[in-house]
């Protein structure tokens, strides 16, 4: 019985990758050479777009959950790609992949940043923002818990007050509407049904506050008339039989006691 030795080849594995980059740098060069107006520009453009799709929509899913749709996201990211593929320089580098994925990180970073945010804040804030739901995620993964502030803070590299600051603008990145109901039920009150409205009380008070020392500078029987006309709810009759002056004095002497406090709480003002 013969020997028979077995050969086994190790085949190396197959590096689409370098190839295809190959291709698509080549569709580069070839698109730079065409004229704008030729139509395999839009073939070429094509081509490249469909060749970094699963790259584009990887990207756009490390930003899904934070409340947009992932359509939305996508768009982001292609528009990125598209940028890309117009603004490529060959000089600048022989790897289309390394220079277009940050670009399509990007355009989905402005996204979120430009396009989705209900109240206006600033960018730096907007942008720790984005990056509180990874951090927290991260932490759960981690030890299995939500974290607290100060643990967000560690995270993040943040102190207390920026974390504070950074989970209050996330809070406003989408508002709730006043006409929302406050609660699930069928019949429930809007958000807006129990915002306060202005109390015109508190103006009373403003004017009572500011009113009382000007009552005071009164002399003594105008101060008695007015009090009793206005506190003591009486009648200006009844006011003057209880001082001993006519009911046509009481008036006089209320309408310049009305017209001095006026004067007065008007030029404080």
């Amino acid at each position: 019985m013969s020997n028979e030795t077995t050969t086994v080849t190790r085949h190396r594995p197959r590096r689409p990758e370098r190839g295809r980059r190959g291709r698509v740098e080549a569709l580069l060069a070839e698109l730079s050479e065409l004229p704008e107006d030729d139509p395999r520009r839009e073939r070429i453009r094509s081509q490249i777009v469909d060749e970094h799709t699963p790259m584009a929509r990887s990207i756009a899913r490390r930003y899904a959950h934070r409340g947009e749709p992932l359509e939305d996201i996508e768009q982001a990211a292609f528009v990125g790609l598209i940028k890309a593929i117009n603004r490529w320089d060959p000089e600048l580098g022989e790897n289309f992949v390394a220079y277009a994925a940050p670009m399509m990180t990007g355009e989905v970073k402005r996204h979120f940043r430009d396009r989705t945010w209900g109240v206006h804040m600033p960018r730096r804030l907007q942008e720790l923002s984005l990056a509180l739901t990874p951090a927290v995620q991260e932490f759960v993964r981690k030890h299995g818990k939500s974290p607290t502030t100060a643990q967000i803070a560690e995270q993040m590299g943040l102190t207390i007050d920026e974390t504070v600051e950074v989970i209050a603008a996330w809070d406003s990145y989408r508002p709730v509407s006043l006409d929302a109901p406050a609660s699930d039920e069928p019949d429930a009150q809007t958000l807006g049904d129990c915002v306060g409205a202005a109390d015109p009380e508190l103006d009373l008070m403003v004017d009572g506050h500011a009113l009382r020392p000007l009552i005071d500078e009164l002399p003594e029987r105008e101060r008695k008339i007015l009090l009793l006309r206005f506190f003591g709810n009486k009648t200006q009759s009844q006011i003057g039989e209880e001082i001993g002056i006519s009911q046509m004095h009481v008036s006089r002497l209320l309408s310049r006691s009305l017209e001095r406090l006026r004067g007065k709480l008007l030029a404080e003002h």
